[in-house]
């Protein structure tokens, strides 16, 4: 059984979908069967691969709502062994229709389990927010991957995180791991990234990720093509990050599976 992993963090513009995207390519080429669910109503992750929002009207939104399987939603991307649960701006008012839904916070936990034997990683892609739809997924997964933004501000929202995974550990999801904080759009020219860096490292410590991903300008273009890094720019720095990440990820998951520190 593979291992589902929920990409996190309710301030937007933090790499949390580029995460996805590229992490997920990589661990495909690998020969990985890899599942990403786009569960955030920008669908950015879904533009990001190549596929339009809510193929023939049918998305991760069908699912949640209205108890369509998972299984019929998913879709082929232009990276092969990488499938897609789409996104759709229907997901916008999901919170809302859910809400005297009882036991709403489990709608995806309930629809997962029928997939996961036929994936090795499944990714889902948060909101920027921390509601009931990122609850979801955090409730569904078995890890929590953190992009954290190498700025200032990205340091002041990191603390209520981290009480939301702490909240649905206690209540819903006791087996909730932190797979790790990956930090994102490194500009080594500046202070203050390092100085953030080692912040973040000496809070941390060991749930730091040693790749760090730097600011680039071909990751940036990479999306509005429909591609992954691998595909759009294979010897840029960003693509060099996002390899040794997979990597990295990979060895952290393999340490989990056998009992190791989460």
């Amino acid at each position: 059984m593979g291992q589902t992993i929920a990409c996190a963090n309710q301030k937007g513009g933090v790499g949390k979908t580029t995460t996805v995207v590229n992490v997920a390519a990589y661990l495909a080429a690998d020969g990985a069967r890899v599942l990403v669910i786009d569960l955030d109503p920008q669908g950015n992750a879904t533009s990001g691969l190549g596929v339009e929002r809510a193929i023939d009207g049918r998305s991760v939104y069908d699912a949640l709502v209205d108890g369509v399987p998972l299984r019929d939603l998913v879709v082929e991307t232009g990276v092969p062994g990488l499938r897609l649960v789409a996104s759709s701006i229907a997901l916008a008012g999901a919170e809302v229709e859910l809400a005297g839904v009882p036991q709403r916070e489990r709608r995806l936990a309930r629809l997962l389990p029928p997939l996961e034997a036929a994936y090795d990683y499944v990714f889902v892609d948060c909101p920027p927010s921390l509601g009931l739809l990122t609850v979801n997924a955090l409730t569904a997964a078995d890890a929590v991957l953190v992009p954290l933004q190498c700025e200032y501000y990205a340091l002041e929202g990191l603390s209520q995180l981290i009480a939301t995974i702490h909240l649905v550990r206690d209540h819903l999801n006791p087996a909730l791991a932190v797979n790790g904080v990956v930090l994102t759009m490194f500009d080594a020219r500046t202070n203050l990234s390092a100085d953030v860096a080692t912040e973040v490292r000496r809070h941390l410590a060991d749930a730091v990720y040693d790749t760090v991903v730097p600011r680039s300008v071909r990751l940036a273009e990479a999306p509005s093509h429909g591609q992954s890094i691998a595909q759009y720019a294979p010897d840029s720095r960003g693509a060099a990050a996002y390899r040794a990440l997979a990597t990295e990820l990979q060895g952290r998951a393999l340490r989990d599976a056998i009992g190791g520190v989460a």
